[in-house]
């Protein structure tokens, strides 16, 4: 095999990492090439919405100012709505993050005296403050008179009979977050989300939202939760549809009273959907939505090789290297906060850009701990692209996630695994 020879004295590996690289390779070859069968099936199911939408050079031009009109915007909408299989969707650049389109989709579709009911325990941190829980934020839901329940986790798992028992006449929208978050839990596959979509149907006699948090999900499974009953899910274009090119924004995708709701929340009421320029970036949208599959996927066998190194020395790995994934996460046990920080310095030192920046931990912006991030990416913040991080505290979990290049997201675990054992 030529590759390590090539490459040994430029990643300035030693050897024996490099013969661990050659078994986690030769160990993980059957569950990569499941990874590549759905890689084949997402972009057969993507090539049929280009091909459905009929998407045309000149459809892909955008526009500037209110956006009217904007024949980009449209034709990525009518893509992204195909691929997801539902009836709308909405694509802006305008919304920064995944939690900014969810905090539009909860105020869309949540009125005063409504219960907001989040079925995966609690969420991300992002979102606490816009819920107002545990404590009250201007302008947060809890200070337009809706409330707020959780049903937590059972052993790690959506703990069906609780939710359905949690549901009343004011329960307005069900929230499932898909992926583990800055906790120690598996993703939650889209059977398992059919599954609780199944039973909060059957359960209640009146109008309920059910809305997913989608985000580093997109194009793991070859189905998406708007596939299997969910009315609106959400996710970040500097993750997995981005597939590393889309500078900034979101997406909403589900039923078009769900969508458009969450869109006038977003703008205002008799605007909705009709405004938003696409400023020239439809057509790398676009393009990105093409490249998802084999992004994603890219990424999905890089962390499988990651996660059979990491145990092969002891370390405690979420999901295992042979365990079913969901999501573009994987989760290491590194147990100090010197651990977590020679883990994130070693990932930064692979990265593309500012590899000779040394991570520290910053207090962020929604975030109850400091966070240790190593992202040596094009894109601020993107974790479509290798990067790492953790909130410092215990047990000192790093969150290795993207990766254009599988091979990238395994240098980086060969060089994060020398560092921590010292070779």
């Amino acid at each position: 095999m030529l590759l390590p020879e090539l490459t040994k004295n430029r990643a300035g590996l030693s050897e024996s990492s490099w013969t661990l690289w050659r078994e986690a390779r030769a160990a993980t070859r059957e569950i990569r090439e499941q990874i590549s069968q759905t890689a084949d099936a997402n972009f057969l199911k993507v090539l049929e919405a280009f091909q459905e939408c009929q998407v045309s050079e000149a459809l892909l031009a955008g526009s500037t100012g209110y956006g009217y009109d904007d024949s980009g915007r449209e034709a990525v909408d009518r893509l992204f709505a195909r691929a997801f299989g539902c009836e709308s969707a909405a694509v802006r650049l305008q919304w920064i993050s995944g939690t900014h389109a969810i905090a539009s989709a909860l105020r869309g579709n949540l009125k005063p005296g409504q219960t907001l009911l989040s079925a995966t325990g609690a969420p991300y941190d992002t979102l606490l403050p816009m819920i107002g829980h545990p404590q009250d934020y201007e302008g947060s839901l809890r200070s337009f008179g809706i409330r707020y329940r959780e049903v937590s986790l059972k052993d790690g798992d959506i703990d069906i009979p609780a939710v359905e028992q949690a549901l009343d006449e004011s329960t307005g929208l069900v929230f499932i977050q898909r992926s583990r978050g800055y906790t120690w839990r598996p993703s939650f596959s889209i059977e398992k989300i059919a599954q609780l979509i199944k039973a909060i149907r059957e359960r209640c006699s009146h109008d309920v939202t059910v809305m997913v948090d989608n985000c580093y999900g997109e194009m793991v499974e070859d189905l998406e939760p708007t596939q299997v009953g969910a009315d609106i899910c959400a996710g970040s274009l500097i993750k997995n549809l981005g597939a590393t090119i889309v500078p900034t924004g979101a997406y909403l995708a589900g039923t078009e009273r769900a969508v458009e709701r969450s869109l006038t929340a977003f703008t205002a009421p008799g605007l909705g959907g009709h405004v938003g320029p696409s400023l020239g970036l439809a057509r790398t949208m676009a393009q990105a939505l093409s490249m998802a599959p084999q992004t994603v996927a890219q990424s999905l066998e890089g962390l499988v090789v990651a996660a059979w190194i990491f145990a092969s020395a002891g370390f405690e790995t979420s999901p295992g290297w042979n365990e079913p994934r969901t999501d573009t996460i994987q989760a290491i046990r590194l147990g100090s906060i010197e651990a977590q920080r020679t883990f994130c310095k070693a990932v930064q030192s692979f990265g593309l850009v500012d590899s000779r920046a040394i991570p520290v931990p910053v207090v962020q912006p929604g975030y109850r701990d400091p966070i240790l991030m190593a992202g040596g990416t094009f894109i601020q913040g993107s974790s479509a692209e290798l990067s790492a991080d953790g909130p410092e505290r215990e047990p000192y979990v790093c969150y290795l996630q993207g990766g254009t290049s599988r091979l990238h997201v395994e240098l980086a675990a060969l060089a994060a695994l020398e560092k921590l054992t010292g070779e």
